[in-house]
């Protein structure tokens, strides 16, 4: 099971990944053809499809590498055992906020698919299809955060413990701080 989660975070950031390439590869199309006289038809429409995907489906991934921002002022503060309270009551209402969050983009896309709407612009597409990928990036990132909330309740650390997008020398790690080693120890 963790295989396979693990995947599907990866599989969200490198889709996400190649979306953040194709703004750049579309971007670039586009002033070309501009220096030669043309342009793209709706090539400002899917390089915004494409940031949309690449922000959405990098959600979970950059949760697990610990690359969303936290403030942790209160928590670095605390011992041990109310920091991991503080640390689930989060994590509960993560879950519970992007769980909403993921139901509605869901019941959107649907309702999109149903009605048969398309897209503005001079290459209209089916709506819903841009909006998938939203969807399916949210509900990557509720799943991480669910898995991240058993791993707290079960008594490990969250994936994101220790990670971080700074150099060490920066942000004090939790561990430096509680000798017995482990964040909720």
């Amino acid at each position: 099971m963790r295989t396979a989660l693990n995947g599907l975070y990866t599989a969200g950031g490198a889709v996400a990944a190649f979306a953040f390439c194709m703004i750049g590869a579309l971007t670039f199309a586009e002033i070309l053809a501009r220096l030669l006289g043309t342009s793209i038809p709706s090539a400002g429409d899917f390089a915004g499809y494409s940031m949309a995907a690449s922000s959405f489906l990098g959600l979970a991934y950059t949760l697990r590498k610990g690359g969303h921002i936290r403030v942790r002022l209160l928590l670095d503060k605390l011992p041990p055992r109310p920091a991991r309270a503080f640390e689930i009551g989060a994590l509960l209402t993560a879950v519970a906020v992007i769980g909403y969050f993921a139901y509605y983009v869901c019941l959107l896309v649907w309702r999109t698919y149903t009605f048969g709407e398309f897209t503005l612009g001079l290459v209209p597409i089916r709506k819903w299809i841009p909006m998938t990928f939203m969807a399916v990036g949210i509900v990557i990132f509720f799943i991480a955060f669910l898995d991240d909330l058993i791993a707290a309740l079960s008594g490990r650390d969250p994936s994101y413990v220790g990670q971080s997008g700074v150099a060490d020398e920066f942000v004090p790690s939790r561990e430096s701080k509680v000798k017995t080693g482990g964040y909720f120890e």
